[in-house]
């Protein structure tokens, strides 16, 4: 088949290492693989003042910025400005993906030789700081829905009457984000992601930290992230953080964790904590994406309720304070939750759901046309 993915300005998020993974996975396959991006926009300075108050987000007035496409020997086709994807800027294909609320109006607006019209939903994109209305009328558009966990599968079942949605799991690269069986340390070690947007929670982890750090002194505390901790949130005392670390640096991360925290506030999946379980490490999460879905609490980990900093302290110190033949069952538990998943087998589901989409579009079910 011939693919198109577009995509906002591309970045170092989890929603576009996922894309890239995809892509290149089908290329393997044989397929035709084309993304569309456009740069960033420029930037008001007021809105630029507004946003890194917000969330530290903004990256400034770049044509090109760090990405998962850097390296990736995908073909990128980078706009000359910030526009609407049209037309003349995709190629005629089997299949168009969009990747973002914007991007589905986009695809939604182009020609059928462009292909079917599929949509790549990685998260319930209805935030305050985003069009509300816009992002959920991209729901409703006539085109074939793939998303990445249960709930996002009956969100678009409950509140957008669209019951034939593909559920495509993300996965975890078992040659990036591994570990023998492991022991419980002696300096009980928590590790966490630093990100100042704020539906990751992070003010809830840092609260929660401190909250531990009383009864448990001697706690080491380990983080990394893709931006420079801010003074809105400062890291806790003696934390050692990684910026922008390699992927092999990310892995020896997570091994050197007893436990994983992740407290976001909503969550399309949370690759984080699927790679943590790889390295066999516990984790403790708020009830949103995959974790809602996997986390069984007091056998890989815990689930506790969004915003509750002392939930989250204690779920922590019950880890922490087991005993080594106890955290051993859990780290084991851990692993065996994400042991049968696979890139390989989540690209072949992708692939059946775009082989969905082309039948959808034959019959006049969702937009575009689709000649394999």
């Amino acid at each position: 088949m011939r693919i198109t993915f577009l995509l906002p300005p591309v970045s170092l998020s989890g929603g576009n290492k996922v894309i890239v993974i995809y892509a290149q996975a089908l290329m393997r396959r044989g397929h035709t693989v084309t993304l569309v991006s456009p740069p960033p926009k420029k930037i008001p300075l007021r809105q630029k003042l507004r946003a890194w108050t917000r969330d530290r987000s903004w990256v400034g007035d770049t044509t090109h910025r760090r990405s998962y496409l850097d390296g990736s020997g995908l073909d990128h086709r980078l706009l000359d400005r910030w526009r609407p994807i049209a037309d003349g800027d995709v190629p005629d294909a089997d299949i168009v993906i969009a990747t973002w609320w914007e991007t589905a109006e986009w695809v939604n607006a182009l020609s059928s030789s462009k292909g079917a019209k599929v949509y790549f939903i990685q998260g319930h994109e209805t935030f305050p700081y985003l069009p509300i209305v816009r992002c959920r009328a991209t729901y409703r558009l006539p085109l074939h829905k793939i998303v990445v966990s249960a709930w996002l599968k009956e969100i678009m079942r409950s509140e957008y009457g669209d019951d034939n949605v593909d559920h495509v799991p993300n996965s975890v690269d078992k040659d990036q984000f591994y570990s023998p069986a492991r022991v419980k340390q002696r300096i009980p070690t928590v590790g966490f992601l630093y990100s100042g947007v704020s539906i990751k929670g992070l003010d809830v982890i840092l609260a929660a930290l401190k909250l531990l750090r009383r009864e448990l002194p001697q706690l080491r505390l380990i983080s990394f992230g893709a931006i420079e901790p801010i003074p809105e949130l400062p890291l806790v005392e003696k934390t050692e953080y990684r910026q922008s670390p390699k992927p092999d640096e990310i892995r020896q991360l997570y091994c050197s964790c007893d436990l994983w925290l992740t407290a976001s506030r909503t969550e399309g999946f949370n690759l984080t904590a699927m790679e943590a379980m790889a390295c066999r490490t516990p984790v403790v999460s708020t009830r949103t994406g995959w974790p809602a879905e996997s986390i069984k609490s007091g056998w890989n980990g815990f689930l506790v309720e969004i915003d509750d900093i002392d939930g989250i302290a204690r779920c922590a110190e019950l880890i922490l304070s087991q005993n080594a033949e106890d955290w051993q069952r859990m780290s084991s538990n851990a692993y065996a939750t994400v042991a049968e998943s696979s890139w390989t087998a989540s690209t072949a589901m992708f692939e059946r759901a775009l082989e969905h989409a082309c039948q959808r579009a034959k019959i006049g079910e969702i937009g575009g046309n689709c000649d394999c």
